[in-house]
């Protein structure tokens, strides 16, 4: 959208009363698509930060109770349909965590997601930024050093997460492996077994 197709929506009382309809109806419905393509809008328009934050809370509590009953029959997250968006869910509250500098918030949370996704390339992603989580490095130090930010996304439902990196993925898995055993060791409470 240009600038003038934005002033456009934001300013256009049909849609905005659309997006308020669509915000309250997703969140009452718990529908997770609603509610992410709403969320989305109302961030490209810049809209009422506190309906942003009300939508984003319950995108979450919404993803967290469903991934519980997904675990609860002893299944794994696949990365499709309303599965990649719990997973979404779960990785951005992460990385919001990391942008506080809460690295152990962030690590214990893309432990959990490690152990319960099933992708194998997402997974290698995640074991890659437990090991920098563990460094305590910086959100933006990390993307500015570390984060291939020209590379283009394999696969759309990559797309939200960090798969690039400025290095060869498996490489620097073997080469850090011990640290990653370790944090293993360490973060296999949080799995309950």
């Amino acid at each position: 959208m240009d600038k003038e197709q934005l002033f456009e929506a934001r300013t256009n009382p049909d849609f905005l009363k659309y997006l308020e309809e669509a915000r309250v109806n997703s969140m009452k419905a718990e529908d997770i698509g609603l509610m992410y393509e709403t969320l989305d809008s109302m961030l490209v328009l810049d809209l009422d930060e506190e309906k942003v934050n009300k939508l984003y809370e319950q995108i979450l509590k919404t993803s967290f109770s469903n991934v519980e009953k997904i675990l609860a029959k002893h299944e794994k997250l696949n990365l499709e349909g309303d599965n990649l968006l719990y997973v979404r869910a779960l990785y951005e509250h992460s990385i919001e965590k990391w942008s506080h500098d809460n690295f152990d918030g962030a690590k214990d949370l893309i432990f959990v997601l490690a152990n319960i996704v099933d992708d194998e390339a997402l997974l290698k992603s995640l074991n890659i930024l437990i090991i920098f989580l563990s460094s305590k490095i910086g959100l933006d130090d990390f993307y500015d050093t570390r984060v291939d930010l020209e590379a283009d996304v394999d696969d759309e439902k990559y797309g939200y997460f960090i798969t690039k990196f400025r290095f060869d993925n498996q490489e620097f898995l073997d080469e850090n492996k011990d640290i990653l055993e370790t944090e293993y060791k360490n973060l296999k409470h949080l799995l309950g077994n």
